[in-house]
């Protein structure tokens, strides 16, 4: 079996799998913390270690596999072609070559591309946007990234910034972003802006189950913390997860008039949220979009376990002109 190692470093943890070269499986899925805290040296020291364990237990459930390579999916802005992280809000990374140095450390040819771009590609490979020629894709996680797919092809712009949907401001005088900006879509929608959220409005003297699901800490509130409790039926919770699906609604909006796609993929930890997200995030959408817009377009979460890694394997086949 030929396969590709596919890597998904997000700002919280990263997911390193070894997927069939024609998109059919991926044999070994592993997956550990980020800790950018120990900087970009650190973390890649660990990627490869990871990569390596992928490579051997591949090899132990495929025996004689060949590995043609590496695809990486990293939070941008970067610079595909020479391999390069511009910026890392999250992550703490300024022009760092990551991808030279995960060739160096595995010895694996290599190509790297935005982690959202990756998820979207990855979906529209083997997941829900496949067979589609027209396809938006938004990760929610430690960030909000996003990916287009125009007439069957990744679109990366002028400078390998398109999709960065997450940083689109949705109030010019909101919150303050990691990115500098105010009022990005990242600041209210993303796991750690839902949390906070919640925080400030149990300070403000709402009640709510929130506190005691995280033991009476509120700093250990999560996302997935208030998703659970909205699914339990408390009152602040499915207000917080709401409000996301409105600010999720009017960002997905604009796109859907700029970019008129068959559909629009939700990846994430968000999705946990279930209906009581996707029912007024397509309301919202169906107000503020064009009707035909909206009449063309599906609105659905994403179907792969790991569809960054998925992506960045995709991504390393078309950087080397390889058939998937």
């Amino acid at each position: 079996m030929r396969y590709v190692l596919g890597i998904d470093i997000g700002g919280t943890s990263f997911t390193i799998g070894s997927v069939a070269a024609d998109g059919s499986r991926a044999a070994v899925l592993l997956n550990a913390p980020t800790l950018p805290g120990g900087g970009a040296d650190d973390v890649v020291a660990r990627i490869v270690a990871l990569s390596r364990e992928v490579m051997r237990r591949t090899a132990e459930v495929e025996p004689g596999a060949t590995c043609l390579g590496v695809g990486i999916g990293a939070p941008g802005p970067l610079d595909t072609e020479r391999g390069i992280v511009h910026l890392t809000p999250n992550l703490g990374w300024v022009n760092f070559p990551l991808r030279d140095r995960i060739e160096a450390g595995l010895g694996l040819p290599a190509a790297l591309d935005n982690d959202a771009n990756c998820a979207i590609l990855g979906e529209w490979w083997m997941g829900a946007a496949r067979g589609t020629r027209h396809a938006l894709g938004i990760t929610i996680g430690t960030g909000i990234g996003g990916g287009i797919i125009l007439d069957g092809r990744l679109y990366h712009g002028a400078s390998d910034c398109a999709g960065e949907i997450g940083h689109a401001s949705i109030d010019s005088n909101g919150r303050r972003c990691k990115c500098g900006n105010d009022g990005c879509l990242e600041a209210y929608a993303s796991g750690p802006a839902i949390a906070r959220r919640a925080v400030e409005a149990i300070e403000a003297g709402a009640e709510s189950s929130l506190p005691a699901r995280a033991g009476g800490r509120l700093d250990e509130i999560t996302a997935q913390t208030v998703y659970e409790a909205a699914h339990a039926g408390d009152e602040l919770a499915r207000e917080i997860v709401g409000d996301t699906a409105r600010f999720l609604g009017s960002g997905l909006a604009n796109l859907l008039n700029i970019f008129n796609p068959e559909v629009v993929v939700v990846c994430g930890g968000v999705t946990g949220a279930g209906d009581l997200l996707f029912h007024p995030l397509r309301r919202e959408v169906a107000r503020r979009a064009f009707k035909p817009a909206v009449a063309a377009c599906r609105i659905l979460p994403g179907e792969l376990e790991a569809p960054g890694v998925h992506g960045a394997a995709l991504a390393f086949l078309h950087a080397r002109g390889a058939d998937a």
